[in-house]
């Protein structure tokens, strides 16, 4: 028989939540950093570094340069993603630079391969620039399978995502955008399975339109839901048709003032309550 668990204070709870941030600033000085590199190949005496290194490895690079997609097949690219970051929007903190960013995109990194088998590795530019991201991102691809985009700001992200994912030759992905739709989506699913509705009946509401929740909006829309139904919450209140705020920055806010095109049929204003 299970027994109850114990019922904690406000003060033993509140101890609880500070623990992994005192945990966290002792252990990452003491590990300097969460991942490494180490070999895959075996190193068994002087002579192997003739096979991985010269003069044996122009034979691999030969072969690549005469069939590029090889590269796949005798490197490391098949399993390693670059996570690429400017530190603008990180976690809860927002802008605190690509420096300050780094110890999330190492975290990040560990999740790939603890989870995944993935070697990752946190790639932090020193640039707000959406264009440079751009070309940054662009220049690496030759020694990555693929890239996590990761804790940029909006609107910049969606111009950065839409345009990688139409020159780059790897997938492209931004975890704030399309990872949290994927699990919201399912959730959705699941809870309408729940309640025995249709999603074309359904009515959402999606508090905040940043990144994930437009990336939410879009999965969402094309998996059936009615966008007339559904309402869209900023800062400032409900997205509607009369948001001038919104449109006097529209070539900005491109997928803000499209929300507020689509959405909210019955034309509601307010904040979040």
């Amino acid at each position: 028989m299970l027994k109850d668990a114990p019922v904690l204070t406000t003060e033993e709870l509140l101890a609880k939540a500070k623990k992994p941030s005192a945990d966290a600033m002792r252990l990452h000085p003491f590990y300097r950093g969460k991942v490494e590199t180490t070999l895959r190949c075996r190193v068994r005496d002087f002579d192997d570094f003739a096979i991985w290194y010269t003069p044996g490895v122009a034979a691999p690079c030969k072969a690549i340069a005469a069939d590029p997609e090889l590269v796949y097949e005798m490197t490391h690219k098949w399993n390693t993603v670059a996570v690429v970051s400017d530190g603008t929007r990180v976690l809860g903190l927002g802008d605190i630079g690509p420096k300050a960013g780094l110890p999330v995109m190492e975290g990040k990194a560990l999740l790939y391969k603890y989870l995944g088998g993935v070697d990752a590795w946190p790639i932090m530019l020193d640039t707000k620039d959406p264009d440079r991201i751009i070309d940054a991102v662009l220049l690496i691809q030759p020694g990555f399978g693929g890239v996590n985009l990761e804790d940029l700001a909006q609107p910049k992200c969606f111009r950065i995502l839409d345009t990688l994912r139409e020159k780059a030759e790897i997938p492209v992905w931004h975890d704030d955008q399309q990872g949290t739709a994927t699990v919201t989506l399912a959730g959705l699913i699941n809870a309408l399975k729940i309640v025995g509705k249709k999603m074309s009946e359904a009515r959402v509401v999606f508090v905040g339109s940043g990144a994930s929740n437009v990336a939410c909006s879009r999965l969402i829309f094309a998996s059936g839901a009615d966008p007339g139904l559904c309402l869209m919450v900023d800062s400032k209140g409900i997205l509607n048709k009369g948001r001038s705020d919104i449109e006097r920055r529209r070539a900005e806010f491109v997928d803000k003032w499209k929300l507020c095109q689509i959405t909210n049929a019955a034309g509601r204003e307010g904040g979040i309550p």
